[in-house]
């Protein structure tokens, strides 16, 4: 009898989509601990380096057993480690700590859809080392000032419920609108910061690719981004609520890439679905109804987005297909 059974359809997708990711945090890494002018930040990254560049080979090893094909993924060869950063003021670990918070919500959800005690304990460790990296990166951006808390805000001292529908309110522009919400701020906040860290991490994408269409590309996303700040700030404002921004995050002057396009782009991909997960979160935990409309929209936006970026990937040959099912003929 086998010690595991067969693995599943579900299993080699979570397991495909990982290998995929932890070859680019490694290989990024590997830049950002070569680059980085802060010896704590160098710590920090160090570790979760050594702590995660094992798991490529943990699946490989998987697939082989399996007869499944071992993807191709990233490389050393997507990264050159003798140009100089395009970045300072704590950009490596804000970048990092992004990836971290993509991947809590992906393992967490690969958990979901595995069965095999080998492949769940792959996820449970790296759920475990996700949270703790992320929150030893949050603490450090918040020591060093360069991450900002979510606002501040003065609220009842008694539970109400809910009295009428008036509360679900929003479009009729001769209506007063309610205040928002502590949830509602709260996703609000969320998507607030992970745009204004999307935008610099993809401005400074397109100052650095190496093809005209990509750079192209990475600028409109980054204008994307921008506008959503921009428009979900305004909502913040009309509720006399302040929009802390980051102090940290610059893009320097470099234009030599030390990240391959094909690895740029699969970044800015995981970012795309970061944030339609984001605001699909966000949509479903809003009440007032203007505000799905407008999370809808950006949805809408975002998708569309990531779909460019989709066929760009295929032009260039770098959208790696994952393994599919065969199709059995009929006699």
């Amino acid at each position: 009898m086998p010690e595991y059974p067969s693995i599943s359809s579900s299993e080699i997708g979570s397991l495909w989509n990982t290998y995929q990711q932890k070859t680019i945090i490694v290989h990024m890494l590997e830049y950002l601990i070569e680059k980085a002018d802060d010896l704590q930040a160098k710590e920090m990254m160090t570790n979760l380096y050594n702590e995660v560049k094992s798991y490529p080979e943990k699946i490989k090893v998987i697939f082989e057993k399996e007869g499944v094909a071992i993807p191709i993924g990233f490389s050393e060869k997507d990264v050159r480690k003798d140009v100089p950063p395009f970045y300072d003021n704590g950009f490596d670990i804000m970048f990092v700590r992004l990836i971290k918070e993509i991947s809590m919500g992906m393992h967490t959800l690969n958990l979901t859809m595995c069965y095999r005690k080998d492949i769940t304990m792959i996820f449970r460790e790296l759920t475990i080392i996700t949270q703790k990296y992320y929150d030893i990166f949050t603490q450090y951006l918040l020591e060093k000032g360069l991450l900002p808390r979510s606002p501040y805000v003065s609220t009842p001292e008694s539970v109400a419920f809910v009295k009428g529908t008036g509360y679900f309110g929003g479009f009729n522009p001769l209506s007063e609108k309610r205040p928002l919400n502590t949830v509602e701020i709260a996703n609000i906040y969320h998507a607030i910061e992970s745009n204004i860290m999307g935008m610099q991490m993809i401005f400074g994408f397109a100052q650095i690719a190496e093809e005209k269409g990509v750079s192209k590309y990475f600028s409109k996303g980054g204008e994307l981004a921008k506008g959503i700040v921009k428009e979900l700030s305004e909502i913040m404002i009309e509720n006399d609520i302040p929009v802390p921004s980051t102090h940290g995050g610059n893009i320097t002057n470099s234009t030599h890439a030390p990240f391959s396009d094909k690895i740029m782009m699969y970044c800015v991909s995981l970012f795309c679905s970061f944030s339609l997960g984001g605001n699909s979160l966000g949509t479903a935990f809003s009440l007032r109804n203007d505000l799905p409309a407008k999370l809808s929209i950006f949805i809408k936006d975002i998708f569309e987005y990531a779909h460019e970026g989709a066929k760009l990937m295929i032009k260039h040959g770098w959208l790696e297909e994952p393994p599919q099912t065969v199709m059995h003929k009929k006699k």
